[in-house]
């Protein structure tokens, strides 16, 4: 049997990963991470998947994660690099266009706006807000340092507006599909009634050869340096050549009920 991660606001996982679930033919059933009278030793694997609320404690999460060891997909040693976004210096150091990171120390000088202001750990963007404004961006900062997250600020990428990110979705190492999403910092989205995350707009997306080529390289990369990977998701900004926003191998969204046969791809990986 196989446990499919989540949390306490979706039990049952999130709609999206439905299809997974009925892929697996009763061979997987939910179970929440952090729920005491779950046995996860009955368990052959345990798929992280909507584990979102761990951001703020991430020792506990981590922790949980050693304890399942060599049955977790994607493994311990993957999800602890994926949580924290400081892996974007790393890639920026191996060559990989990224979008630049630097990680705000107290009292460091920041850049110019328009920028973003993000916690180093954080998910479904919270916690992540575009500043044109000096002082608001230095108070975020100092906010973010006060409850004790490494700040990390990067340059707004105006093109995003119209473009929107793109995701590129990898099942058993190989590449799956592709969806855009629309703009998520924009201050009118409104967030989930969980708290979890902002409503997106998603849509299936046909990726340009730019957009291709950087996520083949990535994932040979991390292929190489984790071995084999049952999930992975890409995100990318536009520009002249896509820059690297994300690299989710921990709990991402894979945006299975938007590609037909994703789920059954997932399916028999996992098989």
């Amino acid at each position: 049997m196989i446990a499919l991660a989540t949390c306490r606001a979706f039990p049952e996982l999130y709609d999206d990963d439905l299809p997974l679930l009925d892929a697996l033919h009763g061979r997987a059933v939910p179970a929440v991470w952090d729920d005491p009278d779950v046995d996860w030793d009955a368990f052959e694997l345990v798929v992280v998947r909507e584990t979102w609320d761990y951001t703020d404690r991430r020792d506990e999460f981590l922790a949980w994660c050693d304890r399942i060891g060599d049955r977790l997909r994607n493994s311990p040693e993957v999800v602890r690099w994926s949580t924290d976004k400081r892996y974007l210096q790393e890639l920026e150091a191996a060559g990989f266009p990224v979008v630049p990171t630097t990680v705000v120390a107290p009292g460091d000088e920041l850049l110019s706006p328009p920028l973003v202001v993000k916690p180093a750990v954080g998910a479904g963007t919270r916690e992540a807000l575009r500043h044109d404004d000096h002082a608001a961006a230095a108070a975020h900062v100092e906010r973010l340092h006060g409850a004790g997250h490494v700040a990390l600020a990067q340059p707004y990428l105006p093109e995003v507006e119209d473009a929107g990110e793109t995701a590129l979705i990898y099942l058993g190492g190989a590449y799956s599909h592709a969806i855009r999403k629309g703009p998520l910092l924009a201050p009118d989205l409104e967030r989930d009634g969980t708290g979890l995350f902002v409503s997106e707009d998603i849509t299936p997306r046909d990726p340009s050869g730019a957009e291709r080529e950087v996520g083949d390289r990535v994932m040979a990369w991390v292929t190489q340096r984790f071995g084999a990977l049952l999930y992975a998701r890409i995100d990318l900004l536009p520009g002249d050549v896509p820059r690297i926003l994300e690299v989710e191998l921990a709990e991402p969204s894979l945006f299975l009920a938007h590609a037909p046969g994703a789920a059954e791809r997932m399916a028999a990986a996992l098989r």
